[in-house]
């Protein structure tokens, strides 16, 4: 880790570029913002829904003053592309994305910083390929045989998570868009009720833009985010379901054998702290930090504390 000074903490923010485009390999073109200078060390942070690169501005001007630090939107979100098809956010396509983006970019290794889906996909390239992964941090992104393991099992994450099974059905991008997003700004508020403060004011309206930006071939704006809870085979039973049979899985293939930081907002409605019980069975070499008062917007409610977590967690 690098040695933290006065000075270093008083450096001003690097400078934050965006509209740049990464063609891949597999035909996907990824719009990334970034901060810092290509050669320097790579730290990658990856968004989860409803989100997009923007969610990791604080992190990308600290990050940036010692990395080339690089926050892409994932395929379906924002200014990357955006199928429509629901197959072609299967989670081997996904990481894929992130694995050509890593070499697009000019490197052969990187730090990973995700959360949310964004963390779901990087719990998978982390196990995968961990050859290209120097440092894992996930913030509030259950392990996945962990999540499969309560959807099958465990009554209370089932009903935690029934909302996925909501926004799996045919039309729940229309309902999310309605009445300028009121549903979408709910996921936000929690039980607050107001609109949190880090949404206010211009943050607001670039969501919105987000928000709003056409799918592939016309599809619908949202049609691709909504579209990581259909093609994921994992969820909770929907009425008159069975549980999900997770005996076919080998709990040996989501092993992650890279460093890894787990921070958790302990006050996530639908990711309750018990996901990360068993953690150490999956990830040998792991450090958890738990925030009581966090919900699971934690990197915008304490952004300051996050930068120093992940600064503490780099090579």
């Amino acid at each position: 880790m690098p040695e933290m000074t006065r000075e270093t903490m008083m450096t001003a923010p690097a400078v934050i570029h965006h509209l740049q485009f990464a063609n891949l390999p597999n035909g996907t073109r990824l719009h990334y913002g970034s901060a810092g200078e290509p050669g320097k060390p790579l730290i990658l942070f990856v968004h989860g829904f409803p989100e997009f690169w923007y969610a990791w501005e604080r992190q990308l001007a600290e990050f940036g003053q010692t990395h080339f630090a690089v926050a892409p939107d994932l395929r379906g979100f924002n200014l990357s592309s955006k199928p429509a098809e629901p197959e072609a956010y299967r989670p081997k396509l996904l990481v894929e994305d992130l694995v050509q983006l890593i070499r697009v970019l000019g490197y052969e290794t990187c730090v990973i910083v995700a959360h949310d889906w964004g963390g779901a996909v990087c719990w998978n390239l982390a196990a995968q390929f961990p050859e290209l992964v120097e440092r894992l941090v996930i913030i509030n992104s259950p392990h996945p045989y962990l999540f499969a393991r309560a959807l099958s099992a465990d009554p209370a994450q089932q009903q935690a998570s029934a909302y996925m099974n909501w926004l799996r059905k045919p039309g729940s991008e229309q309902a999310l868009a309605a009445n300028e997003f009121a549903l979408l700004e709910k996921m936000l508020t929690g039980d607050a009720g107001a609109l949190p403060a880090w949404f206010a004011g211009d943050t607001r309206v670039r969501y919105h833009g987000a928000w709003s930006e056409p799918g592939d071939n016309g599809s619908h704006p949202l049609t691709g985010g909504v579209n990581y809870y259909r093609a994921t085979p994992m969820h909770p039973p929907a009425k008159g379901e069975t549980s999900p049979d997770i005996s076919r899985l080998d709990p040996a293939m989501f092993v992650v054998r890279v460093p890894t930081l787990v921070i958790w907002g302990e006050n996530d409605r639908a990711l309750p702290r018990s996901l990360v019980d068993g953690l150490e069975d999956f990830v040998p070499d792991l450090r958890l930090e738990r925030i009581p008062e966090g919900t699971h917007w934690i990197i915008h409610e304490q952004p300051e504390r996050i930068n120093l977590l992940i600064r503490g967690a780099l090579p």
